[in-house]
Formats: structure tokens, sequence, C-alpha cells
């Protein structure tokens, strides 16, 4: 944006920061205390909280339809791709379409439909009603997909490709309800494990770390236990399992891809903030 009057000064927006000059034209390390309240660096400021929301929001919806692996109407896209915030979302993420078109997104325009670059390369032009910003677990070249990305330079603004992805055994016993892979993982307080778990985007509900997963149309939570005693005690973390939206514990067997994956994703980086043996013995 151009230069805009703030008194005896001119002030603008420059990634994503109020900048300023003196009536002179040269440019101040800050913007002088006595413009705080200036009608117009107050609008700029709350202009870029904005900014920083609408981004947020972006890059959350973004992810939930990658993670949900929801079917997109392609004009939803095409109307949204000139706003900046949700270009660089959606711009390099894998895309699928209904008749087996996977590539890289590159462009989308309601009256041309989306431009992707396919899997040999080339740059083409496709109209689908639906795409999708399929789950990595989902995407059977991934390996390939990923090496392909770096030939191509390719940024994503939410781990997709470079998600950690996790996938079932297939000798899995058929009574099994639980995985032990990331218990045990010892905190010196409760309320380290709760706030590890909310920083990470997490819900914690009744002792439990949950992440619901909504897959083929069926919600499943997965669930850690943390504990649900004194805050200041200390703790571990506990087996990850499976639940329906009753409250049914599901068998292992019973558990889609995704919902195993993300469930995984969250144990593992529940116990990466454990307590290591070198941290307690400096305490």
């Amino acid at each position: 944006m151009g230069w805009v009057q703030a008194g005896d000064y001119e002030v603008a927006l420059e990634d994503g920061t109020v900048v300023c000059r003196n009536a002179s034209g040269r440019r101040l390390k800050s913007v002088p205390s006595k413009l705080s309240d200036d009608p117009v660096v107050v609008g700029l400021r709350q202009l870029v909280e904005w900014l920083d929301r609408h981004e947020r929001t972006c890059r959350s919806d973004v992810e939930r339809w990658m993670v949900r692996s929801l079917a997109v109407p392609a004009q939803v896209v095409a109307r949204v791709w000139p706003d900046a915030a949700w270009q660089r979302v959606l711009r390099d993420l894998v895309v699928t379409t209904g008749d087996g078109t996977t590539g890289f997104l590159r462009d989308a325009d309601p009256e041309r439909g989306i431009g992707v670059v396919d899997l040999d390369g080339d740059t083409v032009r496709l109209t689908p009603d639906e795409v999708r910003f399929p789950h990595p677990v989902l995407l059977d070249d991934l390996d390939d997909l990923r090496e392909f990305a770096v030939e191509l330079g390719v940024e994503q603004q939410i781990g997709q490709l470079y998600r950690e992805v996790w996938h079932r055994p297939d000798d899995i016993a058929a009574d099994r309800s639980h995985v032990d892979d990331y218990a045990g993982g010892k905190y010196d307080q409760l309320r380290f494990l709760y706030g590890r778990t909310t920083s990470l985007g997490y819900q914690v509900r009744g002792g439990q770390a949950v992440c619901p997963v909504l897959e083929d149309a069926r919600t499943v939570e997965a669930r850690v236990w943390l504990g649900d005693f004194d805050p200041y005690e200390s703790t571990a973390t506990g087996s990850l399992s499976w639940s329906d939206t009753s409250g049914r514990t599901l068998r292992l067997t019973e558990v889609g891809p995704v919902a195993w994956s993300e469930g995984l994703r969250m144990a593992a980086a529940l116990y990466a903030g454990r307590s290591t043996e070198k941290q307690e013995a400096a305490a």
C-alpha cells in the first residue's frame, strides 16, 4: 500500500508492520510514540491484527480439509484464490480429482479451472467439480511426491507432504484395543503435560488428550491418558486408544488409516516433551 498522512508524518504497511517516515521522506526506525493514538496508525495496526487472524483462519480451514480429505468444490478454491492469504496456503498442495489426476496446485480460476503440475512434470488445466487435498497417509506414491517436490522447489505452508505419518501394521491381533509405543513418557508435573497438549492444539478432557478425526463420515477420537490428579504431581503418558462418539473403545482393526496416523502423531508429540534423564539429573 502507499504512504498515508498521519500528523506531520506518513505511515504505511510493510511486510505486516507499520512503518513511518518524516516530512522530508526519511525512514524512521520506529513509529513515534506521539502517533500511537493517531486514528490512521491505530487503523493500520488493527488491519495487521485482522490480516494475521485471517491467515490463521485460512491455514486452519485448509488443514481441516486435508486431515479430513474433504471434497471441496473447485469453484470455492477458484473464488478464494485471488486472496493472497488463501493462495499462500493453497499453492503447491497436492490435490486429487475424481478422474484420478494427482498434482501440485498452481492456479485456480472460475472460468479456466484449476492448474496443476502433474507427476509427469506437465502443467495441465482441469475443470473438475470437486478436488481433494488428501491426507498424506492416503497417498500411495508419497515418497515419489516428496522427491518430485524437492525438484520443483515446492514450499508448502501446511504440513501435507512432510507431515509425519504412521501406517497401521497388517498383523495386529484382532482383540487389541490400545497402543503402548509412546506410553511411559514421564513429566515432572501434570500441568506441564497439560500445557504441552493444549499448545499442540489438542483437547484435554477427563484427564485425557483427545484428537477427534472425521474419516469416512465417522468421527473417531484418539485418546492418550494424561492424569486427572494434583497438577503439581508427576505423571506419565498412558496408552493410546480410539473410541467412537458413544465412548465405545474401538479394536485397533476398526481404526481407519487417518485416525491411526493422527493418533500416533499426537502420542509421539506428547512423548517427545517428556523429562529426560539429563534434565532430571540437572534438577
